[in-house]
């Protein structure tokens, strides 16, 4: 099965991943934005994620290859690469067993190192929405509201909502392969990957995803990397500063 994607433009294909319980829709702006700088963009959904197919194997290795028979059904040899938080994981993993494939690669706001499961929070408030009972949107937002008050985390995850049949919603991502495997999206990339393209890593100086105690372990893997704050910026760097976001993509890209 191939992954679902958005395609936009002429040009170098430039392929950008979203993040956990995100999809191609977040980056519908920048990647209209980037399609008129001569690329050709594709906004790819992941499994189980968006409108790509379901799968109970959710592990880095079969997202790469996913990515990968995507790249081959559309005669793709050679691509730019973004990745956000879990995408940004993913296309570490890609340059650990493709390198071929990367021409540049970008990685937003995720270090090559493990994580420990923490979205307890977010998951409680996912878990506690009943689709069986029929509720709106509006009752879908309350309870979640009761678990989360950040409003742009909140809204990240309603964009998820959709009629799965009238009188009948749903989210979109797999949320039963989420709750089994929390630990899946925390892994840290082989300890032998070396990646010695151009890469990119940009942070937002709010979040604490990478640390400045992570540079290091990202120069041994990446050699090449250079790394750049996003100013105002927490962990959704390109959506809370799109422009200074958008001006290192360009300018490392071009």
């Amino acid at each position: 099965m191939i992954l679902n994607s958005k395609i936009e433009g002429e040009g170098f294909p430039f392929i950008i991943i979203h993040g956990y319980m995100g999809m191609s829709d977040n980056w519908k702006s920048l990647a209209t934005k980037y399609a008129t700088q001569g690329f050709q963009i594709h906004a790819l959904d992941l499994r189980n994620h968006g409108k790509s197919f379901h799968s109970d194997d959710f592990s880095y290795p079969a997202m790469v290859q996913d990515v990968v028979n995507y790249c081959a059904h559309h005669n793709i040899t050679n691509a730019h690469f973004l990745g956000h938080s879990m995408g940004g994981k993913l296309v570490m993993f890609l340059a650990a067993l493709y390198p071929q494939l990367i021409n540049k690669l970008i990685v937003a706001d995720i270090a090559p190192k493990y994580y420990t499961p923490h979205h307890q929070t977010i998951m409680a408030a996912l878990n506690a929405v009943d689709f069986s009972a029929k509720p709106s949107r509006a009752e879908v937002d309350q309870i979640m509201s009761e678990y989360i008050s950040d409003f742009g985390t909140k809204q990240f995850l309603l964009k998820n909502l959709y009629w799965v049949e009238p009188g009948q919603l749903g989210f979109r991502f797999n949320l039963d392969v989420f709750n089994k495997n929390p630990e899946a999206i925390g892994e840290q990339i082989p300890e032998n990957t070396l990646f010695t393209g151009p890469t990119l890593f940009l942070r937002g100086d709010k979040s604490d995803y990478i640390l400045d105690s992570d540079f290091a372990d990202i120069h041994k893997h990446f050699p090449n990397a250079v790394i750049k704050d996003i100013s105002n910026a927490g962990h959704w760097v390109h959506a809370e500063n799109p422009e200074m976001f958008s001006h290192f993509v360009l300018d490392f890209l071009k």
